[in-house]
């Protein structure tokens, strides 16, 4: 039960952190420049992968 209770945690913890990241890189204008990142590592790991 302990361990199940510890997961949850983490989970609340990682997502509340990643929300208000967001909310932070949204309101400052970075958020636009994080999902571009991402488009071109996914882009690359997709070329790769074809």
């Amino acid at each position: 039960m302990k361990t199940k209770q510890i997961q949850w945690k983490t989970l609340l913890v990682r997502t509340t952190f990643w929300l208000i990241t967001e909310v932070v890189l949204n309101a400052v204008g970075l958020d636009n420049l994080a999902d571009y990142s991402e488009f071109v590592f996914e882009r690359n790991a997709i070329a790769f992968l074809a």
